[in-house]
């Protein structure tokens, strides 16, 4: 079966996107998604499978599994929509590993070297704005509910993807957290913000860990915003073995995405196994 559509079309499912409170980040990359599909097709008006299965063997030719699984997810998000379910395809199957690669591996001292980086280079937002993520195992984009407010509180509700947590703020963060906001001026309202006086974004904080790279010394593909999350994860369960109160402190709805997180890197899977001793 063959669909026309328009542009109406897009900003329909833009809209029930928000209807729905989708987050600001998953609109932005269905949308994107989407209209990389419609791109790569030339933006005819009118599609069927074929053209998809067609996009489908494009994309998995020059992205990794995980990250073509993701395209066909916000395809197929919009497809059953339209009511298009003819157009609908299957994503691939990925068997997933029972470790971390340990190039993406960020271990404790790589950490630290981190924040003594940005601390030589003066910059103590960023400085502070990691250990915040560490000690917390916020999400950064969560970062914008550390406020003044949560500081005196010693705790963060935090309100994300339709649902509400509480996170709990370590004693020694709040009075370094409070120190910084003393020091800038900022009363009211989010601790990490930018001379604009707007919240820190994913974006601004990538590329600002980016460059303390060759400083600290650490691969720059062990470090995004995202790997202190990980970090903080690794450390909790190493020392609790409680993964049903990781899975609440990460605002998991499945534990099974806690397990995700709590992954060795392969070398330290290596060394168990080893230890098991089971070669004469």
């Amino acid at each position: 079966m063959v669909h026309a559509w328009s542009e109406n079309d897009l900003q329909y499912f833009k809209g029930k996107m928000l209807q729905d409170e989708k987050a600001t980040v998953t609109i932005e990359k269905y949308m994107r998604d989407i209209r990389a599909f419609f791109r790569y097709i030339g933006y005819r008006r009118e599609i069927g499978k074929e053209q998809v299965l067609d996009y489908k063997k494009h994309i998995i030719s020059k992205y990794a599994p995980a990250s073509v699984n993701s395209m066909l997810a916000a395809l197929n998000c919009f497809f059953r929509e339209m009511e298009w379910y003819d157009c609908t395809v299957k994503c691939l199957k990925i068997q997933r590993d029972s470790f971390r690669s340990q190039e993406q591996e960020l271990s404790k001292g790589e950490y630290y070297r981190l924040l003594d980086a940005a601390k030589r280079k003066g910059d103590h937002r960023l400085n502070l704005l990691m250990q915040t993520i560490c000690a917390t195992g916020i999400r950064v984009s969560e970062l914008r509910f550390i406020t003044t407010e949560a500081i005196k509180n010693g705790y963060a509700r935090v309100g994300l993807k339709g649902k509400t947590r509480t996170v709990l703020l370590p004693d020694k963060l709040c009075r370094k957290l409070k120190k910084y906001a003393g020091e800038r001026q900022i009363q009211k309202g989010c601790i990490f913000i930018t001379k604009s006086g707007r919240p820190m974004d994913r974006s601004n904080i990538f590329h600002a860990m980016k460059k303390l790279c060759d400083e600290a010394g650490v691969s720059s593909k062990k470090v995004f915003p995202h790997n202190l999350r990980h970090l903080f994860a690794c450390t909790f369960y190493r020392l609790k073995k409680d993964l049903s109160r990781l899975a609440d402190i990460l605002g998991h709805s499945n534990i099974n995405t806690t397990r995700i997180y709590t992954q060795i890197s392969g070398r330290e899977q290596l060394r168990q196994i080893e230890q098991l001793d089971l070669v004469v």
